[in-house]
Parts: C-alpha cells; sequence; structure tokens
C-alpha cells in the first residue's frame, strides 16, 4: 500500500552559488517527485551574489519528507550547507486564496426596489409648481 502523498513546498537554504535546479532536482528525487524548482539570488550593492537559497514544489508522503530534512538538513553540499524547512506560503498564493474565499463569501443578491410614490402625490405636486 502507498502512502499519502502531498505536495510541499520546501524552502531551501545556505546553497552554495554553482547550484543549478538540476542539481536540486536530482537530490531531492530521492525522497518524491520534485515538480518545480525556483533558485533565487539575493546580489548585494555591488551585484556580487550574497545568498542563495530555492524553493522547491515536491509530492511526498510525510514520512518521506520527515526522511529528506533529518538526511540532507544541515548537511555539506557543492559549497553550501543546506538548511531546509516548510516553506511559508507565498504572498501572492496567499492573497489569491483569500480573494476567492472574500468573493465566495460575499455573494450575496442584492435587490434594489424604486420609491414607491402615492398616486396623488405626483399630481399635488404638479398642481403645486403650476
Amino acid at each position: 500500500m502507498k502512502a499519502n502523498r502531498e505536495t510541499k513546498r520546501l524552502f531551501v537554504g545556505g546553497l552554495g552559488q554553482s547550484i543549478s535546479e538540476v542539481d536540486l532536482q536530482n537530490q531531492f528525487s530521492r525522497f518524491g517527485e520534485v515538480s518545480d524548482v525556483e533558485i533565487i539570488t539575493r546580489k548585494d550593492d555591488q551585484g556580487n551574489p550574497q545568498k542563495v537559497f530555492a524553493y522547491i514544489n515536491i509530492r511526498v508522503a510525510e514520512s518521506d519528507l520527515r526522511k529528506c530534512m533529518s538526511v540532507l538538513n544541515n548537511t555539506k553540499w557543492k559549497g553550501g550547507t543546506l538548511q531546509i524547512q516548510i516553506a511559508k506560503e507565498s504572498f501572492l498564493h496567499r492573497m489569491v486564496r483569500q480573494r476567492t474565499s472574500q468573493h465566495t463569501s460575499s455573494l450575496v443578491l442584492t435587490v434594489r426596489l424604486k420609491p414607491r410614490r402615492h398616486p396623488f402625490w405626483s399630481r399635488a405636486n404638479w398642481e403645486r409648481n403650476q
């Protein structure tokens, strides 16, 4: 029986500057199915790479995720020391989720009624203005 697999987003910090998407995909595919790798390089004022980290989407069972984190976390690999965590939800994904939930919760039928006037009101008003 296969374990229940869910897609998780991992933050991988402490990467070396020479790291590639293929390297990360090969490293993490041992534990689950890697669907997306995003490498981010922060640079200092002079444009020199200062900090390299990545986000990885991986479809993995909970037991394999724990194994991945215990095996790879705090290990030296390709010029860096890996720091692996479950990633926080990205700002854009959170905004989409919030707007979707607000939109569905605010679907209320709005009915606008014209005010009814008494039939003599308009005639009396007309006579006063004559």
